[in-house]
């Protein structure tokens, strides 16, 4: 380079001549001509690609393989490697795979989709779940993660559920929309089954009861996604990694999913405040501009469930999502409809709640509510000692020492006895009914006809 601008300095200011320049510094002049034509020197260019005579006549076949390859699985694709050992082998190709490589290489780079930069109008939404690791009471497990973006002021917001399923869509959205304090005007999705049942045309779809409800309570318009193209939503797909990288790694441990999505909520307040590059205002402020052409929430409150159909068998038991959870007696072989939400399951009857249980994420597991089995043991006293869903209830202490006495009693009806007191809790709480019994106790009664004394005493005060 230094020559370079040397060069160029006489000649060009007429303080050496050409043929001068060309004999003093032994260049030839059609160098002298390329030095007096460029500032800098311009690097070897080729007039035309270099011909590549072993490969050329095998460039379609490799261009098919690619081709084919866009409908095979993606971990059944060719790789360079592969295609090198194809032509070689099956078409008598005696080139170097090194050449192979940079074909392939060049096709893929060729045949890249291009994707347009979109403007995001305020009020709309992208929805989308995500999968990360947590180590939740000392055990690693996957969560889903709720995601949801409002791409013109940037702001977001990220819960974490057990699984990605219709009570957890549900809940994500009636979070977000009392995170952001507004309903956006539009959301985008993909083709989730939890909101679509069949894809009916290019843009035309069936969607599913539950997300029906759910647009229809908040008012909002839904955009589905062209079938795998998620660049649709760009935005959310990407803030999914984001949110991955930086809200949970390290890997949170937490003792419960409230606990993290606490977590989880304060750092996206707190994100609020981070003011992106080429933006002068914060996302808090960008919000702020937002909020006013998004809905306004409902006065009532959206309910985040689903609803099925299950009959309770002879143990009085109705299966859900492989999980089984007690009904009273009474309802043992009746049709029960099963309300699921992301924390609780309610079961009904003919319009009646007749039992309620924390919902439980795990598999194959029995939740069990004692005072459902009192009526069928007051019958059969003989199981009570034996009946597996007393095995956990954990009583107070004056409970042991009634029934010890009321067996201990000549003239009562021992267990019998001590089970139809336990069934006061049918119509009373667990706290009013030791109060009661404490009572009993302190006064020297113990049937439970005297149990139930200081209970309707306080009813009538």
């Amino acid at each position: 380079m230094d020559q370079w601008a040397e060069v160029r300095r006489r000649v060009l200011t007429g303080e050496l001549s050409k043929r001068a320049a060309c004999r003093e510094y032994d260049i030839c002049w059609y160098t002298l001509e390329k030095m007096l034509a460029h500032v800098e020197p311009p690097g070897y260019r080729m007039q035309k690609p270099r011909k590549k005579r072993k490969l050329e006549p095998f460039l379609p076949i490799i261009h098919e393989i690619l081709k084919a390859d866009k409908k095979a699985p993606k971990k059944q694709r060719h790789t360079a490697t592969r295609i090198f050992h194809r032509l070689r082998d099956e078409h008598g190709y005696e080139g170097s795979y090194t050449s192979v490589r940079y074909a392939v290489q060049a096709w893929k780079e060729q045949s890249q989709e291009v994707f347009l930069p979109l403007s995001h109008p305020p009020g709309e939404a992208q929805v989308d779940f995500g999968y990360a690791y947590v180590d939740l009471a000392g055990e690693r497990t996957q969560v889903a993660l709720f995601v949801i973006t409002l791409p013109y002021s940037d702001a977001f917001y990220i819960q974490a559920f057990p699984r990605e399923c219709t009570e957890s869509f549900q809940e994500g959205h009636k979070r977000a929309f009392e995170f952001f304090g507004k309903v956006p005007t539009r959301i985008s999705y993909d083709n989730s089954k939890i909101a679509v049942t069949k894809v009916t045309g290019h843009r035309d779809r069936k969607l599913t009861r539950e997300f029906l409800r759910l647009q229809s309570h908040y008012l909002y318009e839904a955009h589905l996604c062209l079938v795998r193209r998620a660049n649709e939503k760009g935005h959310v797909e990407n803030l999914v990694g984001y949110t991955r990288r930086n809200f949970l790694v390290p890997v949170p441990q937490v003792g419960s999913l409230e606990e993290l999505n606490a977590e989880l909520q304060r750092r996206c307040e707190a994100d609020l405040d981070r003011t992106l590059r080429g933006n002068n205002q914060s996302k808090r402020e960008l919000l702020r501009e937002e909020q006013p052409v998004m809905r306004e929430l409902p006065s009532q409150a959206f309910d985040a469930r689903r609803v099925t159909q299950a009959a309770a068998n002879s143990l009085s038991l109705v299966k859900f999502d492989t999980n089984s959870y007690s009904v009273p007696v009474k309802y043992a072989h009746r049709q029960i409809t099963i309300v699921v939400g992301v924390d609780e399951i309610r079961l009904v009857f003919q319009g009646e709640l007749v039992a309620r249980h924390p919902r439980h994420w795990g598999k194959d597991q029995y939740l069990f509510d004692p005072v459902h089995y009192l009526a069928l043991l007051e019958n059969k006293p003989g199981g009570f000692d034996h009946a597996r869903p007393l095995e956990a209830w954990e009583l107070p202490e004056c409970f042991t020492t009634l029934r010890r006495r009321m067996e201990r009693d000549p003239d009562g009806l021992g267990t019998r006895e001590f089970i139809r007191t336990l069934r006061l809790l049918e119509s009373c709480s667990l706290a009013k009914l030791t109060g009661a019994v404490n009572y009993a106790l302190d006064i020297g009664i113990h049937d439970a006809d005297s149990d139930l004394a200081p209970l309707n005493e306080s009813r009538s005060r």
